[in-house]
């Protein structure tokens, strides 16, 4: 059953996102080598508790911590400890908060230091697939719609598309109705109305797209063990137009910061 939201319900799951936006600005700041994702995990758990919110994935379904911390090969659902960051990696960070009863939901990818030239493009093209899925999801469309143009967009480049983890409808629950693959047939899947809130969220592998889950039952990584991508926006169908509820916009202004100061 999916659950359509109101105006006011919408603009909560907007103000909850837009804190994951922040949180994940937050982290942007100390990714560098030789940072613990342990040590990413409690400053955002500490900045979220800190704007009146709750971890939303700490405890959700068993998950011991704030952020799902995955680096290189490991796709999503990286538990964050003392693994130390080293310059060259690519680290997704996926963040949950929970806010007036409402989720917020949203993921970045980052490069620790200088990663080569086709981690960077791979990184570059899972973005923009993003943006392209969100391009055609709107009212009318179906969620195949917005698969298929993930799909064909990077694979055009060689890349595949994860078909075990999907995105999904967001509001007092983290995971609600509709599943929203990244890859599918134009006029399939459930059709998008006004009111529906929903994540997307490619994870792009550079190499296959078969992944396995290590035995801590979280942790999935590609199986040929090349690096994979994720980035995820929560957006609202509305009447005629479709909304960006998180934002990438501190992270970006935080990336850029660090760049500057680097030269």
């Amino acid at each position: 059953m999916i659950h359509y939201k109101t105006d006011e319900e919408i603009e909560l799951i907007r103000l909850s996102s837009l804190l994951v936006g922040k949180t994940l600005a937050e982290v942007a700041r100390h990714i560098k080598p030789g940072v613990t994702t342990g040590e990413l995990d409690k400053i955002a758990e500490t900045f979220i508790r800190d704007h009146r919110a709750v971890p939303g994935f700490k405890g959700y379904g068993g998950f011991p911590a704030t952020l799902c911390i995955s680096v290189n090969e490991v796709v999503v659902h990286g538990i964050p400890g003392n693994l130390e960051l080293h310059d060259g990696d690519l680290v997704s960070v996926d963040c949950g908060v929970i806010m007036n009863g409402f989720y917020g939901d949203s993921a970045y990818s980052f490069a620790v230091g200088e990663v080569s030239e086709e981690v960077r493009l791979l990184m570059e093209r899972t973005k923009e697939s993003l943006y392209r899925g969100i391009g055609v999801a709107k009212s009318g469309k179906r969620t195949g719609d917005i698969g298929y143009e993930i799909q064909t967009y990077v694979e055009g480049f060689g890349y595949s598309v994860v078909r075990d983890l999907v995105g999904h409808g967001l509001g007092r629950h983290l995971h609600e109705k509709p599943e929203v693959p990244n890859y599918g047939k134009r006029g399939v899947g459930a059709m998008l109305q006004p009111g529906m809130v929903i994540c997307i969220e490619p994870m792009i592998n550079l190499g296959r797209r078969q992944v396995v889950q290590e035995k801590d039952g979280w942790t999935i990584r590609t199986a040929d063990r090349q690096p994979s991508a994720h980035f995820e926006h929560a957006i609202a169908i509305r009447e005629g137009k479709t909304e960006i509820l998180s934002s990438f916009d501190e992270i970006e202004e935080v990336l850029k910061s660090n760049t500057l100061t680097k030269e």
